[in-house]
C-alpha cells in the first residue's frame, strides 16, 4: 500500500511555496529506520528506538539560514524521549541540532524541568560536556509546557549563528543560543537521541 508520509513544505519565499509528501525512501538514514505513521492521526513518519543517536536526512536539501518547523511526538519515560532535528550537517556524526526531551516538560523536579529542550554541535560539544562547562547556557526549559505524550509544534529558526527555538504557541523563545560550529550551511533533517524513538509530521522548511 502506498502511504502518504512526512509533509514538507519548502519555500523560497512567503509567496513561492510548492508543497509535498516526503516517503521514507525520500530521507538518508543513520542509525535508525523510517516507517510511515499508521495510527491514522496525521500523515507523518516514525524513527524506530535503538542504542545511540540517529538522524533522517532530507535528500537534496541544502539549508543555511531560515526556519525549520514541524510537529514531533515523544513520550513521558525519563530518559527515553530526544526529539529533534539536525542541520548544517556533515555527515551521521558531524552536525548542529535542537531537541526536546518531553518528559522533562513537566516534572516537579526543578534541575529536571530546565533540561527540556536542548542544543548541541556534535561531535564535539555534546550535551554531557556543554552541561558541565556550560550549564544552563545551551538548554532551559519549555514555558508553556506541552502534554510530553502528545503531538506538538516546534519553530526553530536559523540565522546564523543564531538560533532561538519556539514551541507550541510562545511568542517567546525557550531557547536562544550561538552556535559553536562554524559552518553556516549543510544537510538537515530529523533527529532523535540515544534509544529514543520519535514521530514527525508537517515539517515545513523556509529558507531565508
Amino acid at each position: 500500500m502506498n502511504m502518504p508520509a512526512l509533509v514538507v513544505l519548502f519555500a523560497a519565499s512567503s509567496v513561492a511555496a510548492q508543497q509535498r509528501s516526503i516517503e521514507p525512501k525520500d530521507v538518508q538514514v543513520f542509525n535508525r529506520s523510517v516507517s510511515a505513521l499508521s495510527d491514522g492521526t496525521r500523515k507523518g513518519v516514525r524513527l524506530n528506538e535503538q542504542p545511540g543517536e540517529g538522524v533522517a536526512y532530507l535528500k537534496g536539501i541544502e539549508f543555511s539560514n531560515g526556519t525549520i518547523e514541524f510537529d514531533v511526538r515523544g513520550k513521558d519515560v525519563q530518559g527515553q524521549s530526544f526529539v529533534g532535528v539536525a542541520f548544517h550537517g556533515l555527515d551521521s556524526t558531524t552536525y548542529d541540532a535542537i531537541y526536546l526531551r518531553p518528559f522533562n516538560f513537566r516534572t516537579e523536579d526543578p534541575a529536571r524541568h530546565s533540561h527540556a529542550v536542548q542544543y548541541i554541535s556534535h561531535p564535539t560539544y555534546t550535551w554531557q560536556k556543554l552541561r558541565a562547562e556550560r550549564p544552563g547556557a545551551f538548554e532551559q526549559p519549555v514555558s508553556p509546557a506541552p502534554d510530553p505524550n502528545a503531538w506538538f509544534h516546534v519553530r526553530v529558526v536559523v540565522a546564523s549563528p543564531k538560533v532561538s527555538v519556539f514551541v507550541g504557541d510562545a511568542k517567546q523563545p525557550s531557547l536562544v543560543v550561538t552556535q559553536l560550529s562554524d559552518r553556516t550551511k549543510g544537510l538537515v533533517g530529523l533527529w532523535v537521541g540515544n534509544g529514543s524513538g520519535g514521530d514527525f509530521a508537517d515539517l515545513k522548511i523556509i529558507p531565508h
